[in-house]
């Protein structure tokens, strides 16, 4: 049995249904919904490919490491402010982070 490309995109859009399942039942744990946000981006970057390669294109996989660069960043930024709140408030319940308000 080979996989197809039907195997590929019902594995992302499941990760993509837990990641969606995650953020909507966690809205108390930040580092949770950083880990959900990454598992959205994970489950894109496999159809990208999944795409790229059942097509024969390479600009799939070029664009999937794009993205890779960029939540990289995005997670690094997002736990140094993560750190940074908890040395503060001593807590990462995002129902008590007011203070980023204007």
């Amino acid at each position: 049995m080979s996989l197809t490309l039907g195997h590929f995109l019902a594995l992302g859009a499941l990760l993509f249904a837990m990641s969606i399942i995650g953020i909507f039942l966690n809205r108390k744990n930040l580092i949770v919904l950083l880990m959900a946000i990454e598992l959205m981006l994970l489950a894109v970057n496999m159809n990208f490919v999944a795409f790229s390669h059942y097509l024969g294109d390479i600009h799939g996989q070029v664009f999937v490491f794009f993205i890779l660069t960029v939540a990289a960043a995005e997670s690094a930024i997002g736990l140094a402010i993560l750190v940074l709140l908890f040395r503060n408030r001593s807590n990462i319940n995002v129902d008590e982070m007011n203070a980023l308000k204007g």
